[in-house]
């Protein structure tokens, strides 16, 4: 009887995320399309959230004038995802897969293995976990409402949130 709970809990679990890491299609509900270029047009906790990565205080200054006005260039297939981040200082770029785990760098440039999964059909969610040394837990997230593409870092309890709109 256990084995039989067990593959119907697994069943339902599958159902509510359409297998790894994605939410449910229902027929009717598509999963949201992030391609496209992206502007910041407001960003709230910044510096406190290089404080809380242990960013020094000349850094700061440095990264938050850089990271002021970041350009972002996300492609979208599916599941798979390009993104590109652009500053006066350094660029980053990413491809992954939702639910496969892949290499990236936490804001800092700390080396680490990330793992992205649908949270809702509108927002990815994903979690940081360091290669090396020690750190605070980190995370990122990119939800779509409306025309903004929110992204929300974070680093233990801190948590800067960037709101992005569509380049014409």
């Amino acid at each position: 009887m256990d084995g039989e709970k067990e593959r119907k809990e697994r069943q339902l679990r599958s159902q509510r995320t359409g297998g790894v890491g994605r939410p449910a299609h229902n027929g009717t509900r598509e999963m949201a399309e992030f391609s496209g270029t992206w502007k910041m047009k407001s960003s709230e906790n910044f510096d406190e959230l290089l404080k809380a990565l242990g960013v020094n205080a000349m850094l700061r200054k440095v990264a938050g004038a850089a990271a002021s006005k970041p350009h972002v260039e996300i492609k979208q297939s599916g599941d798979h995802f390009y993104i590109k981040t652009s500053t006066t200082v350094r660029t980053t770029e990413i491809n992954f897969t939702i639910g496969e785990e892949f290499s990236e760098e936490t804001v800092d440039g700390r080396k680490c293995k990330s793992l992205a999964t649908w949270e809702t059909e509108h927002k990815i969610y994903c979690k940081q976990t360091l290669l090396s040394g020690n750190g605070p837990k980190t995370f990122w997230s990119r939800e779509l409402k409306g025309d903004e593409l929110i992204l929300i870092f974070g680093a233990d309890d801190v948590i800067c949130t960037r709101i992005y709109v569509r380049a014409q």
